[in-house]
């Protein structure tokens, strides 16, 4: 990717014990985007949140949850997170999905292979 390019960010806001074919969803989702060459994610783990349902899932010390919230972060071009979204529609059954336009200013790493 280059540098100064605009882009898309996603947020793919899911429960942490969401999954898919008995997998959690987070990690499904991040080894499809490996798969896809998408140019990077991050997942987030929320001490606090709630969502459509309205249910409040906390990491109290009095209950702890085995739900807390993951936000997702998925940047890349926008024609590599259009190529993307339909799988992503797919997967994320309960959840949000958010984009917006962003410019990326600077993207590195060393060259080694990661597994």
């Amino acid at each position: 990717m280059k540098y100064d390019a605009d882009a898309i960010l996603l947020r793919i806001f899911i429960g942490e014990s969401d999954e898919h074919d008995g997998e959690h969803l987070y990690m499904h989702i991040l080894k499809m985007l490996k798969e896809e060459g998408i140019a990077g994610a991050t997942v987030l783990r929320g001490i606090a949140g709630f969502g459509k349902t309205s249910r409040i899932h906390t990491s109290s010390i009095l209950r702890l949850s085995t739900d807390l919230p993951l936000v997702m972060e998925v940047t890349d071009l926008a024609e590599n997170i259009e190529r993307i979204k339909p799988r992503l529609m797919k997967l994320v059954q309960g959840g949000l999905i958010t984009e917006e336009r962003v410019r990326i200013i600077k993207y590195e790493g060393d060259d080694a292979p990661r597994t």
